[in-house]
């Protein structure tokens, strides 16, 4: 529950900064009567990707053994492609994302109202599909089928919170090292699910090997203890993995770990011009 917990809050806050974004645009232009459309939008998306989290969870359950075991797999290394791709944007995009956000509002309300729902709606929409396939991903193997939910409820509703709070000013976060934080643990969440992304292709019969560990410490592993649920549940740890799983953890965790928080090199400001003597 706690990596989905996680999922909850990073998504969820980066859904909240975009409608507060959005919204305070047009608060500040005196334009509070188009609120309804950027309501409207948000609103749509959050419908189309609650309706694609629940196909996801319950249209699989159809399929046959074999064919589960590959949508899984491919779902995980879909929600593994989101995961890198977002976090090295958001590195990349948040000083600017204010900007463009509002350079695009400024040019819907030209249009018209199906515009302004429209920025709404592809603002939201990316990151509440990703949110879903991360969720579907992150929760499979899970035995109590609530615990995921609970985890994913109580991560967005704390990322409402939280963005209520920045909209008025009533809490100050930096935004920076909380979105490089979390992009640290969502690497070694992501790193978790291509693990079970391996498994599940193993199970399938598309990769070898299913029956060749890594290492065995299950006899003294205990499966209750609060820290080997926390492992689990964060980085997919089990006491018997395969090789290939193995492999595949280490071979993308580590890697994109080093790539993500390497420091990056600051443009050297241009030297100013020299002045001109007045005349």
């Amino acid at each position: 529950m706690t990596a989905i917990y996680l999922i909850g809050l990073r998504e969820g806050l980066e859904i909240t900064l975009v409608v507060s974004i959005l919204v305070a645009f047009l608060v500040k232009s005196d334009r509070k009567p188009l609120l309804k459309w950027v309501w409207s939008g948000v609103a749509v998306a959050a419908a189309l990707s609650i309706g694609f989290a629940a196909l996801l969870q319950f249209g699989v359950t159809r399929l046959s053994f074999t064919h589960q075991e590959l949508f899984e797999a491919i779902a995980s290394i879909v929600a593994v492609t989101f995961v890198t791709w977002m976090i090295f944007w958001m590195r990349r995009m948040a000083r600017h994302m204010g900007s463009e956000l509002r350079g695009r509002m400024e040019g819907a309300i030209q249009v018209g109202p199906s515009a302004i729902v429209g920025v709404a709606f592809l603002a939201v929409v990316r990151e509440g599909l990703e949110t879903s396939i991360l969720f579907y991903s992150a929760a499979q193997g899970s035995a109590d089928g609530a615990r995921p939910l609970i985890g994913i409820t109580l991560g967005l509703l704390t990322a409402v919170v939280l963005g209520w709070l920045l909209y008025f000013s009533a809490v100050r976060i930096n935004l920076t090292k909380f979105f490089t934080w979390t992009g640290a643990l969502l690497v070694l969440v992501a790193a978790g699910i291509l693990k079970y992304g391996v498994h599940d292709l193993q199970e399938a019969g598309v990769l070898p090997g299913l029956n060749t560990t890594a290492f065995d410490i299950s006899g003294s592993w205990p499966p209750g203890a609060w820290y080997a649920e926390l492992l689990r549940g964060m980085v997919n740890f089990t006491p018997a993995p395969t090789v290939l799983e193995t492999i595949a953890w280490l071979a993308y965790g580590i890697p994109v770990l080093v790539i993500f928080l390497w420091p990056t090199r600051s443009k050297k400001a241009a030297p100013a011009p020299a002045s001109t003597p007045a005349t």
